[in-house]
């Protein structure tokens, strides 16, 4: 019994960097690049690693829940600058995501109401 459970242990403490790097990768694209040159007898190795943008919505639906991370431009802003918006109700705030204004849920983050092309 105790040699199973050394195992187990043994076995989630080896793979427990690959989840995490898995689960980090998720988040953003990445490509590597190794070129191995020779110069002047010595060998480099040379690794470009390049990241891509990441992927911003522009789809928001209401009663999804908002993430800033997926907004283009993301930043709260004031109704009062802005024509077509009414004052947000108690608990309420208007976000701008690209040229969307969301009125999302301060503690919750779902959405609301979108006004699209409100922000110009």
């Amino acid at each position: 019994m105790k040699k199973l459970i050394l195992a187990a242990l043994t076995a989630s403490v080896a793979l427990s960097p690959i989840a995490a790097s898995a689960a980090s990768a998720q988040g953003r694209q990445q490509e590597h690049h190794t070129t191995v040159v020779q110069r002047n007898g010595h060998v480099v190795k040379q690794t470009i690693v390049r990241q891509q943008a990441p992927q911003y919505r522009s789809n928001w639906r209401k009663g999804q829940r908002f993430d800033r991370q997926q907004a283009r431009n993301y930043r709260q802003i004031d109704y009062r600058q802005y024509r077509g918006l009414r004052a947000p109700p108690r608990g309420y705030q208007y976000v701008q995501s690209g040229n969307d204004a969301l009125l999302i849920g301060i503690g919750t983050g779902i959405i609301a109401a979108i006004v699209a092309g409100a922000i110009r």
